[in-house]
């Protein structure tokens, strides 16, 4: 399994690296996760103290269905967030489809891209050649998350693998893309992905966990996103014996916990 440094923290390391989710869309499919500029460097601190390493910061919601906003809106709200976070030494990640906005978010010092779109835009696959920061990159074939099946999101990996070696890319962690990205997507194919979360090992890359009160969970718990915690832990906990070096989690102390103590009791086995 590759591995590599970001801000002094080794990714695909055997304990898990846990990615806290500092959201600031109002239009995010789950209300209690979004945080106001003005609330964000306490979250921020908070996360940090209970034991998030990476900072992953979103301004636009993705979920289906959701309300678009611009792309400068986005680079409005994250430019707002950023300069209240300017000065501190936080690993942070930028959370973006949209080179403008990364090149915005690389001018205070963002450590990282999560791009849901595997670099299917040339212009940001070229901004993170160019920078030369690591990348979390999601099975995308022709739009963000177009895999209906497992073998389907095989092939979106090898695809976005194959546009980052164009770029010379290396530091990547690869993002299964479990959720309902698109509306012929079932439930079935999360679940299918995460029973078989460690054949995704055969990549030689780290792997993202990112189930966070998803709708898969809440088709199973009936529960509404809020509701949905005890599922996620239940998910992540199999995850992470599966293999997955990164978790993104809305609920950092808990999830620690999970990741606490899979760890503790694998040093035994």
């Amino acid at each position: 399994m590759r591995s590599f440094d970001v801000k002094g923290i080794c990714i695909g390391r055997k304990k898990p690296v846990l990615m806290g989710i500092l959201n600031i869309s109002p239009e995010s499919f789950y209300s209690g996760s979004f945080i106001p500029s003005s609330q964000i460097q306490v979250a921020a601190e908070q996360m940090i103290q209970k034991g998030a390493e990476i900072l992953d910061i979103g301004a636009r919601s993705t979920a289906p269905g959701s309300v678009p906003i611009s792309v400068s809106e986005e680079k409005k709200r994250i430019k707002e967030s950023l300069t209240v976070l300017d000065g501190n030494n936080y690993c942070m990640s930028i959370d973006t489809m949209h080179p403008e906005v990364l090149n915005t978010a690389l001018q205070y010092g963002v450590s990282m891209l999560n791009d849901i779109s595997g670099l299917l835009n040339q212009e940001m696959a070229s901004l993170v050649a160019d920078s030369g920061i690591p990348v979390i990159l999601m099975a995308s074939r022709k739009e963000p998350g177009d895999a209906t099946n497992f073998d389907e999101t095989i092939q979106g990996i090898q695809q976005v693998l194959s546009r980052a070696d164009q770029y010379g890319i290396e530091n990547i962690i690869l993002d299964p893309g479990i959720g309902r990205w698109i509306p012929e997507r079932a439930t079935e194919a999360d679940w299918e992905l995460c029973r078989r979360f460690s054949e995704l090992k055969q990549f030689g890359y780290p792997l993202l966990a990112a189930v966070s009160r998803k709708t898969f969970i809440g088709d199973i718990t009936q529960q509404i996103p809020k509701g949905r915690l005890a599922g996620t832990l239940a998910v992540t906990a199999k995850l992470i014996e599966e293999g997955a070096a990164v978790i993104r989690a809305h609920d950092v102390p808990e999830t620690m916990d999970v990741i606490k103590t899979i760890s503790h009791l694998q040093e035994f086995s």
